[in-house]
């Protein structure tokens, strides 16, 4: 089975992007070349990476980190395993501050990687996309969007579009200078210019969206 390298060339991402959609394009060079992804390099341990995601959602990061904390410090260990999760029950989570749904999650997180059900990182080298998805959604807690961002931000996959997240469709919305977003269906369908690097054209997506609020911000203020 081919191996999927974990990021891709973005330089190429840029020219490819730049000559299929002048749009895009121009706000391409607007907001300025962005670098790979630092995280694309580093090691990771997808069980603890989804514990963490799970104990963030819903939650401010410094609320998250502070909880995250506790954690570590009751079951002493900076990893969040099947193993060292089950030094503590679920009142000692609750003390914590996480929460009863968190905690359920945290169980079925746990439970499924002592059955073998959680994919190393080994073995998603070798995985598409789809079969990564499909292999993390069924843990409770764990949406297509999470997953999306693990595909993204850490092992990064060139071809992800993440047609469900509001920064990524307000951002397609001022790149077509629509009076309204695009639904995910849409944007899913718009998306089909820029393949393969659709990963690429969210991390530019995302900054057009704040880019974009920013400059109605500062033009409202000053028609004030």
């Amino acid at each position: 089975m081919p191996r999927h390298a974990r990021g891709f060339d973005t330089e190429q991402a840029w020219d490819h992007l730049s000559r299929r959609d002048r749009k895009l394009g121009t706000w391409m060079k607007r907001i300025g070349y962005i670098e790979p992804q630092p995280t694309w390099r580093k090691p990771f341990d997808p069980v603890d990476a989804l514990a963490r995601a799970i104990l963030y959602q819903q939650l401010s990061g410094k609320a998250a980190a502070t909880i995250v904390g506790r954690v570590e410090a009751a079951i002493g260990s900076t990893r969040l395993h099947f193993d060292t999760l089950g030094r503590i029950d679920d009142a000692a989570l609750r003390a914590c501050g996480v929460s009863g749904n968190k905690t359920l999650a945290l169980r079925d997180l746990a439970a499924r990687e002592q059955r073998g059900e959680i994919p190393t990182l080994r073995q998603m080298s070798v995985m598409s996309e789809d079969d990564i998805v499909a292999a993390l959604v069924p843990i409770r807690g764990i949406g297509c969007w999470t997953v999306e961002m693990m595909l993204m931000f850490r092992l990064g996959r060139p071809d992800v579009l993440p047609i469900d997240d509001l920064g990524v469709r307000k951002g397609a919305q001022f790149v077509d200078r629509q009076e309204v977003m695009p639904t995910p269906k849409e944007l899913l369908a718009r998306g089909e210019k820029w393949g393969p690097y659709r990963t690429y054209a969210a991390l530019y997506l995302w900054r057009i969206a704040d880019f974009g609020t920013d400059a109605k911000t500062a033009t409202k203020r000053s028609q004030d």
